[in-house]
């Protein structure tokens, strides 16, 4: 259906959006970002397109010699609000009802209320979760659980509320502004920034926010322009706005300095966005034969790329006096079975311990059940607020470390775990769901992005896959092929006929299919999947 919209907007809805959240003035705020900002986003995604080419021709990943002055100079963030002092543990998820209010109940100090890579971006996941936003800084927020009955309501304590919109790259197709589709980062942050700013600030908090997916220096410039035009748009004072960036892509780990620099007045902090920055890695490497990945579980935080990014991260940061916060903790508990669990729990406390060791100020988990365990090591390590003090001196990272390949294997239980993952990620992404439990995991978009790009990288230099016996071949389409259609019958074997007949696995094995074997890496899975999902959307 189409709703009555100001001049230069048409929402095209498939079905009743929930009461409002899409006014006419939040309509034009968003109308109005797009006018203003659409053509330089435009251009900040074409040069993306540029810089892959010439990688892909040869061209070497280094720091920017123009602007090492900011590299050296002698400049911090400005001062945090109260509530951003301490991030010990944040607690990561999709904005659903009842999510939300678990969230912001955990006892995490932070929750980032995630519009992105846990989200599958149908019309009605998006509008409702701004809804549900709305209430929850009301605090009116209620849920009843249709199957028991059982009332869901904030406590008097909650975490402080973060909130990602998706990435530069994503288009928001049911709001159009001058016939064409609105950038989605901007529909997310427009609708949440204007119906929410005053009434956070009134509260004694602030509207806060994560940035996803940025891969230079410039696309902060114009989140930190976006930003200002926000401020003055409503009347709040600038740097009311605080962001934390997700250094989550290979380029970016190369302007972290200028990255917050172009956000100093905003800037809360970077975190390590570790499974994109892995899907990054291969992706800006996917012409180079010399850099292809062992198996997704060989591909660790102490090793290669990810400890030296890590490392310079958390120097960049405390430098500037801004917060690093480690990566996600992707383990949920397993129920039923106390041995795996207390595995589980084991490698979830040993990466946490690595992280506050290291220095970082806090970190991620993706479960409520996970945040008093990563708060107990954290709490032991970190007695303060934060850790920013500790300086890191000593760490000394070049390129060369930033572009480290760590050692290990390719096998063929690898390259199955991959297809099995990401198949039935897209599945239940196509189905409206963002996050997915699969094999004691919380999967999102980012490890099916891994999945699939090491597929492709696999398949794109011949790398070698050792069997089971021992045996090492080259991993062929004919050899990729089979293998989907061996993982798809086991799929169905695990989740019962009906269940695999119900679901949207045609679609989704194509997709992958398509994505792991076509002449170039897409740039992302999410760009033809959403094309997918409009084109059967319902309302979840």
């Amino acid at each position: 259906m189409t709703t009555d919209s100001p001049a230069g907007v048409t929402l095209i809805a498939p079905s009743d959006p929930p009461e409002h959240v899409l006014i006419p003035e939040a309509l034009a705020f968003v109308r109005d970002l797009t006018r203003t900002f659409a053509g330089t986003r435009e251009q900040l995604l074409t040069r993306r397109v540029h810089r892959q080419a010439a990688q892909a021709r040869g061209q070497t990943f280094d720091f920017l010699p123009e602007t090492e002055s900011i590299r050296t100079g002698d400049w911090t963030v400005a001062p945090l609000p109260a509530d951003l002092l301490d991030r010990r543990v944040e607690l990561t998820g999709p904005v659903d009802r009842k999510m939300v209010i678990n969230a912001l109940n955990s006892g995490a100090q932070t929750y980032m209320a995630d519009f992105e890579d846990s989200t599958a971006p149908t019309f009605y996941n998006m509008v409702s979760g701004q809804r549900n936003l709305m209430d929850a800084v009301r605090r009116t927020i209620s849920y009843e659980a249709p199957d028991t009955g059982k009332r869901y309501a904030l406590h008097e304590r909650t975490a402080t509320l973060l909130v990602r919109p998706r990435g530069l790259h994503l288009p928001e197709r049911h709001l159009l502004v001058d016939g064409a589709p609105v950038p989605g980062a901007f529909f997310d942050f427009g609708l949440f920034f204007f119906h929410n700013a005053r009434a956070l600030c009134e509260r004694g908090t602030g509207p806060y926010f994560y940035l996803p997916k940025l891969e230079s220096h410039l696309e902060a410039r114009l989140w930190n322009q976006i930003f200002l035009f926000a401020q003055e748009r409503l009347g709040l004072p600038s740097g009311t706005i605080k962001a934390t960036v997700l250094i989550e892509t290979l380029p970016a780990a190369f302007e972290m300095h200028e990255i917050l620099y172009e956000l100093r007045e905003h800037a809360a902090g970077l975190n390590c966005g570790r499974w994109d920055y892995i899907f990054s890695f291969i992706k800006q490497h996917a012409e180079d034969p010399h850099a292809v990945l062992p198996d997704r579980s060989e591909i660790t935080m102490d090793k290669g790329f990810l400890r030296a990014y890590a490392q310079l991260l958390i120097q960049t940061c405390h430098r500037r006096q801004a917060h690093a916060i480690g990566g996600m903790a992707a383990q949920i508990p397993i129920k039923g079975d106390a041995a795996q669990n207390e595995q589980a729990f084991a490698k979830v406390s040993a990466d946490k311990l690595r992280e506050v060791t290291d220095g970082h100020d806090g970190t991620w988990v993706a479960h409520p059940g996970l945040v008093p365990l990563c708060r107990e090591v954290f709490d032991a390590k970190m007695p303060g607020k934060n850790q920013v003090s500790n300086k890191r001196s000593d760490v000394c990272i070049g390129a060369a470390e930033l572009l480290a390949i760590p050692s290990g294997p390719r096998t063929e239980a690898g390259l199955r775990h991959n297809v099995r993952v990401g198949v039935q990620y897209v599945q239940a992404w196509l189905s409206g769901l963002g996050c997915v439990p699969l094999y004691n995991l919380m999967e999102d978009a980012a490890t099916a992005e891994i999945a699939r790009a090491q597929v492709w990288q696999w398949l794109r230099h011949g790398a070698t896959i050792r069997s089971e016996a021992g045996e090492e071949r080259p991993l062929t389409i004919e050899r990729l092929r089979t293998v989907i259609s061996e993982e798809l019958q086991q799929i169905e074997r695990e989740l019962g006929e009906a269940q695999f007949r119900s679901g949207r696995f045609s679609e989704a094995r194509a997709l992958f299919e398509q994505l792991s074997t076509q002449p170039e890496c897409a740039a992302f899975l999410t760009v033809p999947a959403y094309e997918v999902l409009l084109a059967t959307e319902t309302q979840a």
